[in-house]
């Protein structure tokens, strides 16, 4: 944001000399930017920065902005944490640099870099980006993330009571576990509100686990069926002739149907999840052939390699 004639005032205050020290400004003039991504402060990881700060200072200096509306105020850019801790303790000033060009993306990667934002709070930034007009690509790609981050991280816009209890609660708390449940709940809601009510702690695997048992039973019987409608726009997308087959993977009517389609993924050997609706259009999910969690990948990413058995 570039400054205002009214900011000049404020920048009557001292200033960073030229070895390029920080200011020390007063606590007590500073406020916290109330559309900050950070909205939630684990007290007790607080307080251990309260209790560093109180035995060795600040050891490094937050960053502030002229107040857009308070001459002779300071607004934080980054380093809340740093400055509640300072409040706690009671000191009277604090390091800072002046950055008037810092913006809520600057915001979000500074602290995903230092504590990681949680869920709900990436949740309400993306929320508001989308409502200014701004694509979830765009988005991704100023946060310096993949758009499937983004599609996780909006898990909680908007989400219903019984996820965000579990998520407050400290249930839930991971971004693929959220949007999985959210995703399942969809169709199985009543199972999915009495499962996530019973449960203690959610984890990546267990969620795995209740979408494998709300799979429909009829869809991993007729997998080997579905597998020749499967393999074909698969051959187009990686092997650029559409219509030919890989000697490998024909199917024909004596193909057993326990057989996984086996593919191969950035250098490694998967196979393909049948029983899951892909989150993006030109994806499909696959998981490891040996153990190992269900991952998101694009098609045209895959090799065909043939059929394993079960």
């Amino acid at each position: 944001m570039p400054l205002q004639l009214d900011d000049l005032a404020a920048l009557d205050a001292p200033t960073p000399g030229s070895n390029g020290q920080p200011l020390m400004l007063p606590v007590d003039s500073i406020d916290e930017d109330p559309d900050q991504p950070r909205q939630e402060f684990d007290p007790v990881a607080l307080q251990e920065l309260a209790d560093s700060i109180e035995q060795r200072g600040v050891l490094q200096a937050i960053s502030v902005r002229p107040h857009p509306q308070q001459p002779q105020r300071w607004m934080v850019n980054m380093g809340a944490r740093r400055l509640r801790a300072c409040r706690m303790v009671g000191k009277p000033a604090i390091p800072a640099f002046v950055d008037a060009a810092a913006d809520s993306y600057d915001q979000i990667i500074e602290n995903e870099q230092r504590e990681g934002l949680k869920p709900l709070e990436l949740a309400l930034f993306i929320q508001k980006r989308l409502a200014d007009g701004e694509s979830k690509a765009e988005i991704a790609r100023r946060l310096g993330k993949s758009r499937q981050w983004v599609m996780l991280a909006t898990a909680l816009i908007d989400a219903p009571s019984w996820l965000l209890q579990a998520y407050r609660e400290g249930r839930c708390t991971g971004m693929a576990e959220l949007y999985d449940l959210r995703r399942l709940h969809a169709d199985h809601a009543d199972r999915v509100m009495a499962w996530v009510a019973g449960s203690e702690t959610i984890t990546r695997e267990r969620v795995a686990a209740l979408k494998a048992e709300l799979a429909p039973t009829h869809e991993s019987t007729a997998s080997g069926a579905s597998a020749a409608a499967t393999i074909a726009p698969l051959q187009s997308a990686t092997n650029g002739v559409p219509g030919t087959e890989h000697p490998r993977t024909q199917t024909t009517a004596s193909s057993p149907v326990d057989k996984r389609i086996h593919v191969e993924f950035e250098g490694a050997d998967f196979q393909l999840v049948l029983t899951a609706v892909p989150a993006e259009p030109g994806h499909t999910y696959v998981r490891p052939l040996v153990g190992g969690l269900s991952r998101l990948a694009a098609v045209a990413e895959l090799k065909l390699r043939g059929f394993v058995g079960t």
